[in-house]
Parts: C-alpha cells; sequence; structure tokens
C-alpha cells in the first residue's frame, strides 16, 4: 500500500520527519488505521507485528479530524 492511497489524519502533510512531522495517524479505504511513530522496544511483538510510541496529542488530532 503506497502512502498515497491513505488520509491523513495528523500532521503538516509534507512527510518528512526531519521537519516536525512525525508521528502520524493514516486511514485506509476499508477504515483501519496506519500509525507511524518512534520505534518502540516496550516488548517483543509476535512475528510480523511491531510497537511503536505515538504521543497522546497527536491521538488527539486524529480523533479531531474524524469527528469522534
Amino acid at each position: 500500500m503506497a502512502r498515497e492511497e491513505l488520509t491523513r489524519l495528523t500532521g503538516n502533510g509534507n512527510g518528512n520527519c526531519n521537519n516536525d512531522d512525525c508521528p502520524n495517524v493514516y486511514r485506509t479505504a476499508n477504515g483501519s488505521f496506519v500509525v507511524q511513530g518512534d520505534v518502540s522496544d516496550a516488548f517483543n511483538p509476535p512475528t510480523g507485528e511491531g510497537l511503536v510510541e505515538i504521543p497522546e496529542h497527536v491521538m488527539r488530532e486524529a480523533f479531531r479530524a474524524l469527528g469522534w
């Protein structure tokens, strides 16, 4: 899936983490979410899964964008 196929719910949209544009939350066409953030080592997830850490304010921004 390409980033262009996702609906960005947070951030300024330039996709450049070096310009304070990360972390971000995206929505897929089927309604699921893709979260971009700092890699976390809180525990070892199952094979094929990964962990990211994302601040509360980013989730609140995503919820506002969805009208929740």
